[in-house]
């Protein structure tokens, strides 16, 4: 059976380095083609493993699915952590919100949160809603001044980011803005709260 043309060709690889190559292909078809692509058989292909060797690994789509949630919680917390707190030494939260943004945008997180809901899967989503919790949390107790409001921050900065990722270009296209201009308006309105 042929490779896909842009597949891996297939080599031996740990049973940690098969999982890993397997979400972030699965990460990448997300991203490129949309949640349909996300498929046991599409992934496999990508990687040059078979459908059998995903089963083994996941258990089933659904399996998958978790797996690369929380990878993609993992890989999204901790740089937005070091952000957040770059942002409030700068007193800048512009390259926070481009991590958020991007978190949801470029690196899929947006895409997979709306392929959970959409597939009526919510509690999938419970990892990276008890990571967003515990990190507004950390940061808070961290926090000079207690009346600044983060939890409405991130709120207003993940909605922002989601609908940007989902609607974005489209919209900004319609209304004859430039496609940064979420993101503007975002960085205003972080930067004025903090005034």
């Amino acid at each position: 059976m042929p490779l896909a043309a842009n597949a891996t060709p297939r080599r031996r690889l740990s049973p940690a380095a098969s999982r890993d190559a397997a979400l972030e292909a699965a990460r990448v078809l997300l991203v490129e083609e949309g949640p349909q692509a996300v498929t046991l058989k599409a992934v496999a292909a990508q990687i040059g493993r078979t459908h059998a060797n995903l089963l083994h690994h996941f258990g089933s789509a659904d399996g998958l699915q978790r797996a690369l949630i929380a990878r993609m919680t993992a890989l999204v917390v901790a740089p937005i952590r070091d952000a957040a707190r770059r942002s409030r030494e700068r007193k800048d939260p512009a390259e926070l919100v481009d991590v958020v943004f991007d978190a949801f945008g470029a690196n899929g997180a947006g895409a997979l949160a709306t392929w959970m809901i959409l597939n009526g899967n919510q509690d999938a989503l419970d990892p990276i809603l008890t990571a967003v919790h515990d990190l507004v949390e950390e940061l808070s107790r961290d926090e000079d001044r207690p009346d600044v409001p983060i939890k409405d921050e991130t709120l207003h900065l993940v909605l922002a980011a989601l609908g940007d990722a989902l609607l974005g270009a489209p919209m900004a296209r319609a209304l004859g803005l430039p496609r940064d201009r979420a993101r503007g308006i975002m960085r205003a309105m972080l930067l004025r709260d903090r005034a």
